[in-house]
């Protein structure tokens, strides 16, 4: 399981990679909306942070063709040895800009998937990830979770190359149930991933333990 922070927040990402054991970054529109900045602002300093791990940049092109240029322009502006994927929603403009990046050497991500059968056109067209999202699916009364079981499944059976990225998460438990399914990644807010790696018992127990071992550990280093 590979754990990605979804968050354009630099101080939340600076915070995150000092401890947590992260392999990328994805972004999106509304993400990148929520720090007021433009992307050309952004992507550089997510670049000094990411260093040689994944980054994920949603196109907002509308267009096959205008998703192609502006994925270009994207690697170009970040430069070649950042490790790239650009986010493109599994829309019927979108499957065609898959095979179309892919001949250009550039990664894909396939965004806003909400049903099996769009991750496996998606993975057919040549995504390399597709990100089902879980907790929107949930919402509307459909099972987020069965969905994700069902593409790792599929990918699975088929010998299929591409890899899922579960997405959109609210709850801690909703990450757990994804781990389960043999999911392969999942990014995940800065708010939950550090729900993720603290419990109530854990602190209790380091104050003990500093409590109790004060005057007892008196090897100096």
């Amino acid at each position: 399981m590979l754990f990605l922070a979804d968050t354009a927040n630099l101080k939340e990402i600076e915070k995150l990679f000092s401890y947590f054991p992260l392999e990328g970054v994805t972004t999106n529109p509304t993400i990148l909306a929520e720090q007021g900045k433009p992307l050309s602002k952004i992507l550089p300093e997510l670049v000094k942070l990411v260093g040689d791990k994944m980054l994920h940049v949603q196109m907002l092109s509308t267009t096959a063709e205008k998703m192609v240029a502006e994925a270009e322009a994207y690697r170009k502006f970040v430069g070649e040895n950042v490790n790239f994927y650009a986010k493109i929603p599994v829309s019927e403009e979108g499957y065609r800009a898959i095979p179309m990046l892919k001949k250009r050497g550039i990664k894909v991500t396939a965004t806003a998937v909400y049903t099996h059968l769009q991750a496996i056109v998606a993975a057919r067209a040549g995504a390399n990830y597709v990100a089902p999202y879980v907790s929107r699916l949930d919402n509307i009364s459909s099972h987020g979770i069965e969905v994700v079981r069902d593409i790792v499944k599929s990918f699975t059976d088929y010998k299929m190359p591409t890899k899922v990225l579960g997405a959109s998460f609210k709850t801690v438990d909703q990450v757990h149930r994804v781990t389960l399914t043999g999911c392969y990644s999942v990014t995940v807010s800065f708010e939950i991933l550090e729900r993720m790696r603290s419990h109530p018992l854990t602190d209790m127990n380091v104050e003990t333990f500093t409590k109790d071992g004060k005057d007892l550990y008196d090897i100096k280093f």
